[in-house]
């Protein structure tokens, strides 16, 4: 109880503005999936205290979610309701048993593309189903019905239902633009309470829902009918029941633990154990059916709106689903004054919602968007599970197309045609045969030819071709050396089964050898063991990046790091080389005294004669030069050392004055020792200094360069956006990117 109570001033109000956002999207699902209403109550109840209770995630929302209305509609029109609460029971079963046997990750090995264009098509279709109800009319069994009567329900549109609709959509689109503190207050609520106040006072003649009585007059255990609606005795549609089952645990599934890993992105509590959560969510979905409510699933709005509202625990879900059951239970008669067009328009704004631009960006940006139209369209004019299984297919192909497409590039050595270098990188399977081929055989007869080979997997039949192929180019009085500059190779393919390798690109090994293991014989032999090591195993890696290295040197950043040698700018920035004209002196300190021109120097080269656009203070935890300033040693005062590190001076004096940049020990998750909060406020001193220099305040005053702090965390390899507040939280950005799930 102890441990309860100081969380609970976080979770109660959290759990209200969750059940404000809940109420009316179950009330909407339930329509959308045209099931009885309370049906939508009772599995935002059973998802709020069973998941909230049972599940893996601490902080996930479960409830009916519209990514399921599609399944569900169908599985109503084929078999009734009964019997899809009895599908829904068994579905919950089979989550709970993905659960008991682990693996549930198993779950998530869908391309994210396919995802997002299910959730697409899933919005397209509550689209069009739904504008039909608010014109007054109601909604046809199939897209290309509900499209086909578009032009015939908006001539005979029912007027005060259009009314009540437009007004919830144009408050829910308007909602987003108000002020915070307004918007703290959930869209959906005022929405739909506004739109019900209007119809009333203006006494308009609108369809209102109609509940069978309160909560617990609607619960009924589902029982097995003896006939189907087409005329069948149910264990006839054996298969398709299962069929339904098999559909609803997976899309369920998917959905809850996508939302989950949304959701483990905006805070920085416990991680979400995926095992537990199929338990919860399972155990959700049998309680569910058996009381005659919706399919459950983890729902990323209501998740994501219980963590902007400050919930701690999973008491919060927990509550919410306590509050609709009070509400469900002893308010029925104000649910029964919405109007239907209120809902139509809500869910109308959530089918829109579901179509991400984000999501179409990173389709085009990635070469994914055949698959995401694809998907799309399928989902819409076939059903979802077809849609599902194409669009995976589709994806699984274009995998395929673009093993087959591994780069390969010949090229004449200087310009001279009897001189040829190749270049093969990637996945080398018999796949690339017809292309490897193809390139091999525009070699001129006779011409030296250098292969360079940097394969994380060659098999047999690519071995097989080469090795033809150096023959009978060999035969023609050329010349062939072949060059691997990878574990995997050509001989290898030929002695034992293929597997595969990380090549030296790869950091899962690291691409440098251990000196002090290897080598016994000092420094400079360890330097040239080095260099040995590079020639075998790092040629192939920078080979490709050789023809812009030649050139004028391009970067766009001055990197301005500490000497310390553990940092590695090119690594913690994903850089190629040639990205950065880094700078490395004690302390990454920019010196104040006009006489110190070793920065100067380096500021005036990059920013005038190299045209960077970005200037980088880079600091790092357990810096060596900080603890000198921090003792305040006197013994090296007098020293080279204790003069460079007085242009630290202005750093300590901010950090002991509180200077705003100073974090707390632990922050956003991290802890910072007193050693790394001076590090972090000392970046932000030489950025202040360096927006302020000569050089580069023109520049920035104009937004043509760019001033930026980071601190690197050794402990957890972790880089940190240092400003002048300290360091950027480091959810702030997952915020941004997981938004685009809801």
């Amino acid at each position: 109880m102890r441990k309860i109570l100081p969380d609970l001033r976080y979770d109660l109000p959290a759990s209200l503005v969750v059940f404000l956002v809940a109420l009316p999207l179950s009330l909407g699902i339930a329509i959308a999936s045209g099931a009885p209403l309370m049906a939508g109550l009772i599995a935002a109840v059973s998802g709020g205290i069973i998941a909230g209770s049972v599940g893996g995630s601490v902080l996930q929302v479960s409830g009916p979610a519209a990514g399921l209305t599609v399944v569900v509609a169908g599985l109503i029109d084929e078999f009734g309701w009964e019997m899809t609460c009895v599908i829904t029971v068994c579905a919950g079963a089979v989550q709970i048993l993905l659960g008991l046997v682990r693996v549930a990750r198993a779950a998530l090995a869908v391309a994210p593309v396919v995802v997002h264009a299910m959730l697409a098509g899933i919005g397209v279709t509550i689209v069009l189903q739904q504008i039909h109800v608010l014109l007054g009319g109601s909604s046809r069994s199939s897209a290309w019905a509900n499209i086909e009567a578009l032009p015939s329900g908006i001539l005979n549109h029912e007027l005060h239902e259009v009314i009540v609709g437009s007004v919830v959509i144009a408050i829910l689109l308007l909602w987003p633009k108000l002020p915070p503190k307004v918007r703290f207050i959930p869209g959906a609520l005022v929405a739909i309470v506004a739109a019900t106040a209007l119809s009333l006072l203006v006494d308009l003649q609108v369809e209102r829902i109609q509940l069978s009585g309160n909560f617990f007059e609607a619960i009924g255990l589902p029982h097995l009918p003896p006939m189907a609606p087409g005329g069948q005795p149910w264990t006839q549609e054996i298969g398709a029941i299962a069929l339904g089952v098999v559909t609803v645990a997976l899309i369920a599934s998917v959905e809850s633990l996508l939302s989950a890993v949304g959701i483990d992105k905006l805070h920085s509590g416990p991680r979400t154990n995926f095992n537990r959560e199929m338990l919860g969510q399972g155990s959700a979905n049998v309680v569910s059916g058996l009381l005659g409510g919706l399919p459950v699933t983890g729902v990323i709005v209501r998740s994501s709106t219980n963590v902007a509202a400050g919930a701690r625990t999973r008491a919060s879900a927990v509550l919410h689903g306590v509050w609709i059951l009070l509400f469900a239970s002893l308010l029925t008669n104000l649910v029964e004054l919405i109007p239907k067009a209120a809902l139509a328009g809500l869910l109308i704004v959530i089918g829109i919602q579901l179509i991400k631009l984000a999501h179409v960006k990173v389709a085009v940006r990635t070469g994914n968007f055949v698959i995401y139209a694809i998907t799309i369209v399928c989902v819409v004019f076939l059903n979802l599970l077809e849609g599902v299984a194409i669009g995976l297919a589709i994806a699984i192909l274009f995998l395929l197309v673009r093993v087959v497409r591994a780069p390969i590039e010949a090229r004449p050595i200087g310009g001279e045609p009897k001189r040829w270098h190749v270049d093969i990188d990637g996945t080398l399977s018999f796949l690339l045969l017809p292309r490897l081929t193809n390139v091999l055989s525009t070699l001129p007869p006779g011409s030296d030819v250098t292969l360079n080979l940097n394969a994380d997997y060659i098999d047999h039949s690519v071995s097989e071709a080469i090795s033809d192929w150096k023959t009978a180019h060999e035969a023609t009085g050329g010349s062939v050396h072949i060059v691997e500059t990878s574990p995997a190779n050509l001989s290898s393919a030929h002695s034992s089964p293929p597997k595969r390798h990380y090549t030296a690109r790869s950091l899962r090994e690291a691409p440098w050898p251990s000196r002090r293991d290897t080598n016994k014989d000092g420094a400079d032999a360890s330097i040239l063991d080095g260099v040995r090591h590079y020639h075998r195993n790092g040629v192939g890696a920078l080979h490709h990046h050789v023809a812009e290295l030649v050139g004028s040197p391009n970067p766009d950043t001055l990197f301005l790091t500490c000497a310390d040698s553990r940092i590695l700018p090119d690594t913690i920035t994903a850089s190629r080389p040639g990205d950065l004209y880094i700078v490395r002196n004690v302390g990454n300190l920019v010196p104040t005294n006009p006489a110190e021109r070793s920065v100067d120097a380096a500021l005036d080269f990059a920013v005038n004669q190299l045209g960077v656009t970005s200037v980088v203070v880079c600091g790092h935890s357990s810096c060596r030069a900080m603890q000198v300033v921090l003792d305040d040693d006197a013994e090296v005062a007098d020293r080279p050392i204790g003069r460079w590190l007085q242009y630290a001076k202005d750093s300590f004096s901010a950090f002991r004055a509180n200077h705003p940049a100073r974090v707390s020990s632990t922050s956003n998750g991290f802890t910072f020792s007193e050693l790394d909060q001076l590090s972090i406020v000392n970046v932000a001193v030489q950025v202040e200094r360096l927006t302020r220099h000569p050089l580069l305040a023109p520049l920035v005053a104009t937004g043509q360069l760019r001033v930026v702090g980071i601190f690197f965390d050794f402990a957890t390899v972790h880089v940190h956006e240092v400003n002048e507040h300290g360091i950027v939280p480091t959810t702030q950005a997952a915020r941004e990117a997981v938004s685009a799930l809801g």
